[in-house]
């Protein structure tokens, strides 16, 4: 199995547990709003029209921060859904805190409260945020970033036609994105594949992402990708099955990626040891947290594994510490991290904004973003305060 590095391993990243405070909690607010989207989302598990936020808030210590909970409306592509989030959060999560909390000892007061993953991530980005904050370092230094900028692609969902995806694409390649993710589904992929790339050509650096909507059974009809000179089949299987995805990369040529899969880097270990991926796609929300995360960059590294930051049509909150966490010098390919009016026409931060293909990673305290109060009332959001001490 792969070594699995420790947070502060600076032999990795240049990453050192040099900023370790912690921070008093005193109060939690749970902060829902609905985002609406630009366009209708669209993937194997389902369609999104509006982004249904929880934020989580904390205070202490003079200074306060944000994390965003990015689980879905509803268990279709995940188990985890936001109402329950919310409620874990309130009653399971947030009672265990205890007294000065810092990241690297959170994880294990949270750990017998099983599962709940995005919940977790939640809360440990808004106290990563609230302690940068105190330290006066960014999040990006925190997790041992090497970039200031970062060349960012996009994912296409499945839309109603072929017509309407090429048009898509056209806008996504014209605004600048390094990269074009489709999602595919059974019924909708090898036309589809072979549409765009006849359309943007050979040189556009193209991948596409199963969302575990596939079987083993499906490895002959997934073989017909390799003639399109893919960067990789993100998660071809379900989650679950390690083993089935090590026994489809024996028969595609096109790297096998996986995604809901790794949930944490002994997970991401355990999936390149036995080949079931040759490159890792990594979600905080999916592992539990950014501290994680960025175990499971140092795995990638160590084992030499391409691996990159995937999205989940993050507001702002949760696109600031992505792009922080994207930095890191260990993911090289483009992350799903987009412009903000890729989703939402008006952001609840201030708007990242694409320039020559990259995104600014924010340099301010902490994830160098606040949520705007004014947009928060706009969309009518809605705050449960949680007193702690």
């Amino acid at each position: 199995m792969a070594h699995l590095p420790n947070r502060g391993d600076a032999g990795t990243t240049g990453r050192a547990p040099l900023y370790r405070c912690g921070v008093h909690i005193d109060a939690v607010e749970l902060v829902r709003v609905q985002v609406p989207l630009v366009a209708p989302f669209r993937a194997s598990y389902g369609v999104q029209h509006v982004r249904d936020v929880l934020l989580v808030h904390v205070f202490g210590d003079g200074v306060d921060g944000w994390g965003e909970d990015v689980a879905p409306a509803e268990p279709l592509y995940v188990a985890e859904h936001i109402d329950a989030s919310h409620l874990t959060l309130r009653d399971h999560l947030l009672p265990r805190l205890g007294d000065a909390v810092d990241v690297e000892t959170l994880a294990q007061r949270l750990h017998a409260v099983r599962g709940w993953s995005m919940a977790k991530c939640a809360l440990e980005a808004a106290i990563l945020d609230a302690e940068c904050r105190l330290d006066s370092i960014s999040l990006a230094r925190r997790l041992g970033a090497t970039r200031d900028r970062i060349e960012v692609g996009v994912s296409v969902g499945l839309k109603p036609s072929i017509a309407e995806t090429l048009d898509e694409v056209d806008r996504h390649l014209q605004a600048g994105y390094r990269r074009i993710k489709l999602k595919i589904a059974p019924g909708n992929d090898l036309e589809l594949v072979a549409a765009v790339r006849r359309h943007a050509g050979d040189a556009v650096p193209m991948q596409v992402d199963g969302n575990g909507a596939y079987q083993l059974d499906d490895a002959e009809h997934l073989a017909r990708l390799d003639e399109y000179g893919l960067l990789l089949i993100e998660q071809p299987l379900p989650e679950d099955d390690l083993a089935g995805h090590a026994r489809l990369a024996e028969r595609v040529r096109t790297p096998i990626c996986l995604d809901e899969s790794i949930t944490s880097a002994r997970r991401a270990s355990e999936a390149i040891e036995m080949g079931a991926c040759t490159v890792v796609s990594v979600k905080p929300a999916h592992v539990g947290g950014y501290m994680e995360a960025a175990r499971v960059h140092d795995v990638c590294v160590a084992a030499g594994v391409p691996a990159w930051v995937g999205g989940m049509l993050e507001t702002g909150v949760g696109r600031a510490a992505n792009l922080a966490l994207a930095a890191l010098p260990g993911f090289t390919l483009w992350p799903d991290v987009s412009a903000s009016d890729r989703y939402f026409a008006d952001d609840l931060t201030p708007p990242f904004v694409l320039k020559g293909g990259t995104l600014a990673v924010p340099a301010g305290a902490g994830i160098g973003v606040v949520p705007r109060p004014e947009v928060l009332v706009a969309l009518g959001a809605t705050t449960e305060r949680i007193e702690l001490r």
